[in-house]
C-alpha cells in the first residue's frame, strides 16, 4: 500500500469481486468503458460513502476483460486479500483525470449548477445523476419538487460557469411531478 496525500477523491469505479489466487480484483468502471482504467498507477479503495480512510494502493498490472477490468495491486498476493476488496469503491486523485476536451466536462463538474430552459425558465439546481444504460439523468431539485431530466446532447444547449441550458421538448417537465 501507498501512502494517503491530500486532494480530491473521485469515484472511478467498484470492485466485484476476487479473480485469482494470485489476488486480483475485478473492477467495473462507472465510465462504461474499461480502457479508462489503464492509465492509472495508482488507485484508492475505500467504502462507497468513503467513511472509512482510503487505502492506497499502487497498480503492478491491468487487464480488460469485456466491460471490466482484472487488476493487480501491490500487497494484494491472495484471494484471501482481494477478497476483503470486494464491494469497495475504487478512487482516483481529482489531478489523476485526464483533461476534458474544449466541448467535452465530467458530470461532476455539473453539480450544484443552476439548470434553465431556453425560454429562461428556472427548473432548479443539479443535485446528483443516474446512471442508465441509455444516457446519463440530471437530478434537478427546485420549488420543493425534483426533475428528472435525461443528459442529451439534443437538449444541452449551453454550459456556462454557474448555470446549464437545456432545450426540453414540451411536457417533459410536467411528467416528473
Amino acid at each position: 500500500m501507498s501512502e494517503i496525500r491530500s486532494g480530491k477523491l473521485v469515484p472511478v469505479g467498484k470492485v466485484s469481486k476476487a479473480h485469482s489466487v494470485r489476488g486480483e480484483i475485478k473492477v467495473h468502471p462507472f465510465s462504461g468503458d474499461p480502457q479508462t482504467m489503464l492509465q492509472y498507477t495508482e488507485l484508492l479503495l475505500a467504502s462507497e460513502d468513503c467513511g472509512s480512510t482510503p487505502s492506497a494502493y499502487q497498480v503492478e498490472r491491468v487487464r480488460v476483460q469485456k466491460n471490466a477490468v482484472l487488476l493487480q495491486l501491490k500487497g494484494c498476493t491472495d484471494r484471501n486479500a482481494a477478497e476483503k476488496l470486494v464491494r469497495l469503491q475504487v478512487y482516483v486523485y481529482e489531478e489523476a483525470l485526464p483533461k476534458a476536451a474544449p466541448d467535452e466536462f465530467y458530470l461532476r463538474e455539473l453539480e450544484g449548477k443552476v439548470v434553465k430552459t431556453k425560454e429562461g425558465r428556472t427548473v432548479g439546481r443539479i443535485s446528483g445523476f443516474l446512471a442508465n444504460s441509455a444516457q446519463d439523468i440530471l437530478c434537478v431539485t427546485g420549488n420543493n419538487e425534483e426533475y428528472l431530466i435525461p443528459l442529451v446532447p439534443e437538449f444541452l444547449r449551453a454550459v456556462e460557469e454557474n448555470e446549464l441550458t437545456l432545450s426540453l421538448p414540451p411536457g417533459l417537465l410536467e411528467i416528473n411531478i
